[in-house]
């Protein structure tokens, strides 16, 4: 089934350009029925696909929902709202950010669907990088899956200048040590939320990164 009109997509590009409390508040009801219904609507269903395939996953829409409201007390960027939805998938929802879940970002020119570690701590990438060196062979299975190859390609994230010199060694044989993010994305166009099967894509996607988001998951959990 389609969760969403074409005034999804209009609204938060409208909103893109009128990122202001006064529009907003004239458009409110508007954002309710065109925007917040349909997403909770269709998190409601991708939840319950979800969680027969992890019943750790046990959460409402509203815990796995971001607000659109933003928090710009310490932003230089005082536009007051998001121009997307966004969620987490996964055990305990959006405060959970555990790396065996996924992340969907739905704006008004993209679609996307991440999984993996953004911006762990300090001691979970070590954690992180204990757990790949420990089992090289293993990790590298995983990242050469096909589905998952053909799901999210490479592994990004942010680097660290120098390798930790007890990694050093493994480093020359598993490049991502020197990584101190290891995610994953697909993005897709924006009007994907458009599409009847949108929950079989998402789970498509949640299947796929599955051994990924375990491997990080076991790594520091």
């Amino acid at each position: 089934m389609s969760y969403f009109t074409q005034d999804y997509l209009n609204f938060l590009t409208e909103l893109s350009g009128n990122n202001n409390r006064d529009w907003f508040n004239d458009h409110k009801k508007r954002f309710k029925d065109s925007v917040e219904a349909p997403f909770k609507a269709f998190l409601q269903d991708l939840i319950e696909v979800a969680s027969a395939a992890d019943t750790r996953i046990s959460i409402t829409p509203k815990e796995a929902m971001f607000r659109i409201y933003k928090d710009v007390r310490f932003s230089k960027d005082k536009t007051p709202y998001k121009t997307n939805m966004a969620a987490i998938v996964g055990e305990g929802g959006r405060k959970g950010m555990k790396p065996n879940g996924i992340y969907i970002h739905s704006g008004f020119d993209e679609f996307a669907i991440y999984a993996g570690a953004f911006r762990p701590q300090p001691k979970q990438v070590k954690l992180i990088r204990e757990a790949i060196v420990s089992d090289m062979k293993g990790f590298q299975n995983i990242l050469a899956d096909k589905n998952f190859k053909e799901k999210f390609g490479e592994v990004k994230g942010e680097e660290h200048k120098r390798i930790p010199k007890e990694f050093a060694e493994e480093y020359k044989e598993q490049p991502l040590l020197i990584k101190k993010s290891f995610y994953v994305n697909h993005i897709f166009p924006a009007d994907i939320i458009l599409k009847d099967n949108l929950v079989d894509i998402c789970m498509e996607h949640f299947m796929a990164v599955q051994d990924f988001g375990e491997f990080l998951y076991e790594s520091y959990s």
